[in-house]
C-alpha cells in the first residue's frame, strides 16, 4: 500500500513538472467559428490574435512552432489572448463574427492578409485593436514584435471598456 501512494505522489510530480505538454500535443486551434470565439474574447475581455497561414509555408510555420504554440503551451498568454489560426487556399469556410459562413480567403482578404504569415489582432466583433504583424523580417525580433502587438490590442480593448463607462 505504502509503495502504491509513493508511485501515486512521484507520478503527479512528474506530471506537473510536465506541465501542458504531458497532456498531448499543443495546436494552433483553428477558427471555425469566430461568432463563438468572439463570446469568449468579449466575456474574457481578451483581444483575439488569429494567424493567416497557408500549407507548404516555411514561415508560416516557424511562427507556429516557434512562437504560437510556445505561448499556448507556457498558459503565460491565457489571461492576455485567443489565439487562432485560419489556413488559406483550402476552400475552408468558417463562421464569421456575425454567424454568418464565409470562406476563409474572403475573410483574409477583409482584413488584408494577402501574404502569409499575416498575424491580425481584433476584438470580440472582428474589429482591429493592432496593426497587421505581416511577414517574419527577422526571427530574434518577431516574438518582441509579437508581445508588442498583444500588449497594444490588451491595452486598447481595456481603454475602450473603461471609456464606455
Amino acid at each position: 500500500m505504502k509503495s502504491v501512494r509513493l508511485t501515486t505522489l512521484l507520478l503527479a510530480g512528474v506530471l506537473a513538472l510536465c506541465g501542458p505538454a504531458a497532456a498531448g500535443p499543443v495546436t494552433v486551434p483553428l477558427a471555425t467559428d469566430l461568432e463563438a470565439d468572439g463570446y469568449e474574447a468579449k466575456r474574457r475581455r481578451l483581444p483575439i490574435l488569429i494567424l493567416f497561414s497557408q500549407p507548404e509555408c516555411g514561415y508560416c510555420e516557424l511562427v507556429k512552432e516557434e512562437f504560437l504554440r510556445p505561448m499556448i503551451r507556457s498558459g503565460e498568454y491565457e489571461d492576455k489572448v485567443l489565439i487562432r489560426r485560419v489556413e488559406l487556399g483550402t476552400y475552408d469556410t468558417l463562421l464569421d463574427f456575425d454567424g454568418g459562413e464565409m470562406e476563409a480567403d474572403e475573410f483574409a482578404h477583409r482584413y488584408g492578409a494577402s501574404l502569409t504569415p499575416t498575424v491580425v489582432f481584433l476584438d470580440a466583433g472582428g474589429r482591429p485593436l493592432a496593426p497587421n504583424l505581416v511577414g517574419v523580417v527577422a526571427v530574434d525580433f518577431y516574438g518582441g514584435d509579437l508581445d508588442a502587438r498583444i500588449d497594444e490590442a490588451l491595452a486598447r480593448l481595456r481603454a475602450a471598456r473603461l471609456s464606455r463607462r
